[in-house]
């Protein structure tokens, strides 16, 4: 007997059709076992694919996240881009989505005509750690040093952080993925810029993602590295472009309050638009 999965496409951190993180929305979920959803995000072969499941909690909803090849406790885009189907389903302005690294809050604006816009959400404040195998990351990127200390932070997935010093240089790496792959299950992101604005890269073979659009998950630590070794102020809202080399155009919004190493919050925000609905017959 062939089971009906529903789900929708939506383009994340972007509001122009065919840009953006693509994500696979899954929203009627919960009678889908977890073997069956990892197979599901192996099929779509996007950097995520979301489960929206009744709450466990006071959340709206409680979300699962899949990479083609392991489960995620929280990722950026897919709980930005399953708070917008969730918004827009339920004709709310504020969702709270269930993750594995806690609830996640996701309110948006609307337009003049009562579309929704950007979404902010607050993520979880990460913990941070110097990372012992910095020398091997800077040469898997062909670099020979980081502006700023090579660090580890974690709010549910694990990012290494690569700061360069010219925006043109985070454009051109050309890296060497068979070694990043050997890091195991951490990604590394790439960034440079100043002020207000900033470009990016990330990579993580390790974890089935060779490149992402967009990563909303690591913009949010991205920003408290930066406000840490003060390259950008506390409170500041910065810009982060990122996804341009695969064809993907990107764009983040970030800010984290606090001061020196206490963090109050974390927030990252972006647009997101539907562009396809499917059902999966498995």
């Amino acid at each position: 007997m062939t089971t009906v999965h529903p789900y929708v496409i939506l383009d994340v951190f972007t509001d122009t059709p065919l840009e953006g993180n693509a994500l696979a929305v899954f929203p009627e979920a919960a009678a889908i076992p977890a073997a069956r959803m990892q197979a599901i995000a192996r099929e779509m072969n996007l950097s995520e694919t979301v489960f929206i499941l009744p709450a466990e909690g006071d959340g709206d909803a409680r979300i699962r996240i899949f990479t083609p090849v392991e489960e995620l406790p929280f990722a950026g885009h897919p709980t930005l881009g399953a708070a917008h189907h969730l918004a827009e389903r339920l004709g709310r302005d504020r969702v709270v989505l269930e993750t594995g690294a806690g609830p996640v809050p996701v309110a948006f604006e609307r337009d003049p005509a009562g579309r929704l816009g950007r979404g902010r959400m607050r993520q979880p404040i990460p913990t941070w750690r110097p990372y012992e195998r910095a020398a091997e990351v800077l040469a898997a990127l062909g670099v020979d040093r980081s502006e700023l200390p090579v660090e580890q932070y974690v709010n549910g997935p694990r990012f290494v952080y690569v700061v360069l010093d010219d925006p043109a240089r985070v454009a051109a790496l050309r890296p060497d993925l068979t070694a990043l792959a050997a890091l195991e299950d951490v990604g590394v992101y790439c960034i440079a810029g100043s002020g207000t604005r900033w470009k990016a890269r990330f990579f993580a073979p390790g974890i089935g993602v060779t490149e992402d659009p967009a990563t909303g998950s690591a913009a949010g630590p991205a920003t408290v590295h930066l406000a840490r070794h003060g390259r950008i102020r506390y409170g500041e809202e910065i810009e982060i472009s990122q996804g341009a080399e695969i064809s993907r155009p990107s764009t983040l919004y970030a800010r984290v309050l606090g001061e020196g190493d206490r963090i109050d919050a974390v927030e990252v925000g972006g647009s997101a638009v539907p562009v396809a609905r499917g059902e999966l017959l498995a």
